[in-house]
């Protein structure tokens, strides 16, 4: 494989996390110990928020009112489309039942969790879609029960995140943030429901709380910084690649964007362009995707597109961009990436915010072994059997001889009494 890399990543700086374990463990065990008080106190000193903690039906509808028309329609064309993705995924998970043997029935059921908590940053921006990508999906897949937080600001949750957390279904909002918030929603604090699963995007602190909290409730799973991957050869605009690598960027000072192409001078081209547009946004976007671009980003070019697929699952990448001929060819191709993005009409942004597949993805490699939020992940697959005296012979028998290879004496026991009970005529 011939790789030219034209942009490396720096090294990463020695990481803060211990320092941020360390904080989070202290904030879980006092919140665990002095529940809702040190919540409220946890709220107050690092956002600033010491008022209501629940949302009333009369707040909620009061901050609906004031979103404009426009927006709300906005809202609702993505929702209609998250909406419409989760019930078709929703149609793939099926029950389903088999006789293995003769007299021996066994099947799966799916369940869904009784409980849900979806967090939705509210830091540098206000995260409208993360309210609709993770609590819309929790209400197709048929969760009964969905707390949903997001940090409030002086004045609260901003109203637009509240009407998509009201359109979706939730349940319950609570002006929380950051660590609180998660153990507010993992402990069942402020009359919210136990959660069975945390899910939603969050800072370092919150991806820390959802881990330590990992085994106690699930999670959707252990997020890192947010990472793009553009694979682009010379058929791709210049501009379009560079405003894909830009956009993603601007998420956080510590987000991998990622070009990969075949063609040097659109490499040089958008390495070129993207300073550029970068100034052009406002602040502190610009210093954000600017620190991001310089110190995360890399440019790699291969001499064929083999190369840049095996290159591109190398590297596991959240999103993936495809701005190349014959779409088909890597749609078949590729395998390693949260979700796929193909053809130039296409982009991550509309991944992010409306087109309907879900944004909560794998980051930092982890799309080798899992997929993005789905209604598989607020969903159990469960097992049922049952069997008749015939069946029951045929196992008793082997399980039995099974066990006492083993060492297990007990299972050996409580198979053999089945014999003893088709002996004896008891039963079916």
């Amino acid at each position: 494989m011939t790789v030219t890399y034209l942009k490396r990543a720096a090294p990463r700086p020695a990481t803060e996390n211990n320092d941020i374990r360390d904080i989070v463990r202290i904030m879980l065990t006092n919140i665990e110990r002095d529940g809702e008080e040190a919540v409220r106190r946890y709220c107050e000193e690092l956002d600033g928020w010491s008022g209501e903690i629940v949302l009333s039906e009369g707040e909620r509808k009061a901050a609906c009112d004031r979103v404009s028309d426009e927006l709300k329609a906005d809202i609702n064309f993505a929702y209609t489309n998250i909406r419409r993705f989760a019930e078709a995924q929703m149609k793939t998970v099926q029950e389903c039942e088999v006789e293995v043997i003769p007299g021996l029935i066994a099947g799966q059921r799916q369940i869904p969790v009784s409980s849900a908590g979806c967090y939705v940053p509210g830091g540098r921006y206000s995260h409208i879609a993360s309210a609709l990508m993770t609590i819309t999906t929790a209400r197709v897949a048929g969760v009964p029960h969905i707390t949903a937080v997001s940090p409030p600001r002086a004045d609260g949750i901003p109203d637009a995140i509240v009407y998509a957390m009201d359109l979706c279904g939730a349940d319950l909002i609570l002006n929380l943030g950051g660590v609180q918030g998660i153990a507010a929603m993992a402990q069942g604090l402020f009359g919210a429901r136990p959660a069975d699963i945390l899910v939603g995007p969050g800072n370092s602190y919150v991806a820390e709380a959802k881990r330590m909290l990992f085994g106690q409730v699930g999670i959707d799973m252990f997020a890192g910084p947010t990472d793009s991957l553009v694979i682009a050869d010379h058929t791709a605009s210049v501009e379009t690649v560079a405003w894909d690598l830009v956009s993603q960027a601007e998420h956080g000072a510590d987000s991998p964007v990622w070009l990969i192409t075949t063609d040097r001078d659109l490499a040089q081209g958008v390495m070129n362009r993207v300073p550029a547009l970068i100034d052009s946004l406002p602040q502190p976007n610009a210093s954000v995707a600017r620190t991001a671009w310089e110190d995360r980003a890399e440019v790699i070019l291969c001499d064929t597109r083999e190369e840049a697929a095996c290159l591109s699952d190398r590297y596991a990448p959240e999103h993936l961009q495809v701005q190349a001929e014959d779409l088909d060819w890597w749609l078949r191709r590729l395998t390693v990436y949260g979700s796929l993005f193909l053809g130039e009409e296409t982009t991550v942004s509309f991944g992010d915010k409306t087109s309907g597949p879900n944004h909560v993805l794998p980051t930092s490699g982890a799309a080798r072994y899992t997929g993005g939020l789905s209604v598989h992940k607020f969903t159990k697959t469960v097992t049922w059997q049952r069997c008749n005296a015939e069946a029951s012979h045929e196992l008793a028998q082997r399980t039995a001889r099974i066990s006492r290879m083993e060492g297990m004496e007990g299972h050996a026991n409580a198979a053999e009494i089945r014999l003893r009970r088709v002996r004896d005529g008891v039963g079916s």
